[in-house]
């Protein structure tokens, strides 16, 4: 490749990472800027800073013109720290033996069932929403962590059984039979040889998970009253009568954003690693 190629290249992609960039940057630019700084027209790369948005968040004090108002956004924030990692923890603890069972055996109706877990995955949500609501008005569940948690397993589970179903199907099952031509029994296979094995397969898709959980919107707007509900559905107590405070949206934003997009940079090792995992098959 010659110099001139090399040098085309790499503006081509200096470019079209500053096209997918650009958005994430501007919207980290507002969360220091005012709503008047926000809407002068034309918008402009230079202003006075200001860290009031964040501390609104914070304190729980949103300064409108109609007053001050009280958000509750780092409880949202918590909300969606606890509903992410408790949904992702059960929807492991589940997933993983059945994610196993399916991929080194085979019964009847067997692909039926994973292929029927699966769809749950793609049905919308505004379908089941009218069902749920009656059950958990008559199970007791309305407006409970311990409901949140069950229903973000429609999101989790489908996921989580299927990427790990094809890591376990790529690893060649001539390993875990000589372990258990030793003596050992099926369970101790399972924990001692096919899950390390298939660990970054398994964390790629628990991060994974914990990324669909975390964007989750439609199950606690319903399900879930303003103490319950996570950060995607607090984020609407910015829109006030007296008007949108995009400042503090924009400070939401990155704030919400931080923990999963530090999360999707830590899973790309794994995913790299998950996928080396056919070099063990044969």
């Amino acid at each position: 490749m010659s110099v001139l190629e090399r040098g085309v290249r790499g503006v081509l992609i200096a470019l079209i990472v500053l096209f997918f960039l650009f958005p994430i940057f501007w919207i980290f630019l507002m969360s220091f800027q005012t709503n008047e700084d926000i809407l002068r027209i034309p918008p402009s790369l230079f202003f006075a800073p200001t860290l009031s948005n964040y501390a609104a968040l914070i304190t729980g004090k949103l300064v409108s013109n109609a007053g001050t108002l009280d958000i509750a956004f780092m409880r949202n924030l918590w909300n969606s720290v606890l509903l992410s990692t408790a949904s992702v923890v059960v929807a492991l603890i589940l997933g993983v033996p059945a994610a196993y069972a399916f991929a080194r055996f085979k019964f009847r109706l067997g692909e039926d069932i994973a292929f029927t877990l699966l769809s749950f995955r793609f049905a919308p949500p505004l379908l089941v929403l009218l069902p749920l609501s009656l059950y958990f008005q008559q199970l007791g569940l309305t407006d409970t962590y311990v409901g949140l948690i069950w229903v973000y397993q429609l999101i989790a589970l489908p996921l989580i059984l299927w990427i790990v179903r094809g890591y376990f199907e790529d690893l060649s099952p001539d390993i875990e039979y000589a372990y258990r031509v030793a003596g050992h029994s099926w369970w101790r296979t399972f924990t001692r040889i096919a899950i390390p094995l298939a660990g970054p397969g398994i964390a790629a898709a628990g991060l994974l998970a914990f990324i669909f959980c975390w964007n989750n919107f439609i199950f606690a707007l319903i399900l879930a009253s303003a103490s319950k509900q996570p950060v995607t559905v607090g984020a609407l107590a910015f829109v006030t009568a007296s008007g949108i405070q995009y400042g503090q949206i924009a400070a939401a934003i990155v704030l919400s954003v931080a923990p999963t997009l530090a999360l999707a940079l830590y899973a790309q090792r794994y995913l790299v690693e998950g996928l080396s995992l056919g070099a063990l098959k044969g």
